[in-house]
């Protein structure tokens, strides 16, 4: 009776082996994180920001021909200083002056036949009060001479026109100013309007820069306060106050940054140079400061870690962020006075796992509230 009982009670002990050796062992404990923490104090913000900016001139044109033409010289150079009226560049007048002598012959032959016209109707007056021409036969004669004198002013005013081609051939500077470019050579064939210079006016000059979009509203608050910018050319410490006249109504599509001009008066500045553009900020009060590291993203939203001292577990706090000041994130609500904060090993955190303190070997540890 023992030996037929013995081999279904082994091969159920064998069973139940292979089934321990085949099942999963427990997941071992998660292992207690070390984070970095400080306490939350309420603060304020301020100061300015800075921003690089260029010189450029209040009124800049971009000078062409008015006709087409082939470009035989050129006599300016970018930084040559002009006068209004000076001769920049010419083109081969060989056709346009064709063209003037043409629409002359054309406008001598139009007068001539406006001459002969009225000449016939005189004549055909006399003969009409003589009755041996109609009224009809008159008119049809005093109107072929309107049309003929008709002929004549348009033939006159071509003439005109093509005399103001040829002049045209000759690039004047339309005011003072310097040349900043030169974007043709001489011996291209250019299309009417097609830029050759590019001339800076003399007057006054702007201190153009750009400002992300979380700082234009600042920036449009200052529209038409004088001095409402102060500015620093990068090779000196004199400070310039400027005052905002121009920001852009959309962004740039490519930096998504407002490009801004600001007066810089009668400022002895120069051409393309670089300034350093100071805009105050706004005080802002009951904001609280962290590091850049103790910001997370949390589905979508800014969030950071509060540790419970009592516990030692961490949470997930969300937060709204206000800005960036150096290498600080403010804080502008989410938080609370005395709420303590992790502010270094944020990423390798889940809800509600315990952590402990880091301190460095060799030293105390530190309390709770300490960074």
């Amino acid at each position: 009776m023992n030996q037929s009982v013995a081999p279904p009670l082994a091969g159920a002990l064998a069973a139940a082996v292979l089934l321990a050796a085949c099942s999963k062992a427990p997941p071992a404990p998660e292992p207690v994180r070390s984070v970095r923490t400080m306490t939350v104090a309420s603060g304020e913000a301020g100061g300015t920001h800075d921003f690089a900016a260029e010189v450029r001139p209040r009124t800049e044109s971009r000078l062409g021909f008015r006709v087409a033409g082939k470009m035989v010289s050129r006599t300016a150079e970018a930084g040559q200083r002009v006068r209004a009226g000076q001769v920049l560049a010419r083109l081969d007048v060989g056709d346009l002056r064709l063209g003037q002598e043409a629409a002359a012959a054309a406008a001598q032959a139009a007068v001539t036949q406006a001459e002969l016209a009225a000449a016939e109707f005189q004549r055909f007056r006399e003969l009409r009060a003589q009755g041996f021409i109609s009224a009809w036969e008159l008119e049809r004669r005093e109107t072929a001479l309107k049309a003929a004198r008709a002929q004549a002013e348009q033939a006159r005013a071509q003439a005109d026109v093509q005399r103001n081609q040829a002049a045209y051939a000759a690039l004047t500077a339309t005011a003072d100013g310097v040349v900043i470019a030169v974007e043709a050579e001489p011996g291209a064939v250019l299309a009417a309007g097609a830029p050759v210079l590019r001339l800076a006016h003399d007057g006054p000059r702007d201190a153009v820069f750009s400002v992300p979009e979380d700082g234009v509203a600042a920036v449009r608050a200052l529209l038409g306060r004088p001095g409402a910018l102060q500015v620093r050319a990068w090779s000196a410490t004199a400070v310039l106050p400027a005052t905002v006249r121009e920001v852009a109504a959309a962004a740039d599509p490519a930096t998504r940054t407002f490009l801004v001009k600001a007066d810089l008066g009668s400022a002895a500045v120069q051409l393309g140079q670089t300034l350093s553009v100071s805009l105050a900020l706004p005080r802002r009060e009951g904001i609280a400061r962290l590091p850049l590291t103790a910001v997370m993203q949390q589905q979508g939203r800014p969030a950071v870690w509060l540790l419970d001292p009592a516990s030692m577990t961490v949470k997930v706090q969300p937060v709204s962020v206000a800005g960036a000041d150096g290498n600080d994130v403010i804080v502008a609500s989410g938080l609370s006075p005395g709420q303590v904060v992790v502010t270094a090993g944020v990423h390798v955190l889940t809800p509600g796992q315990k952590v402990k303190l880091y301190r460095d070997s060799g030293t105390a540890p530190a309390p709770a509230a300490s960074r």
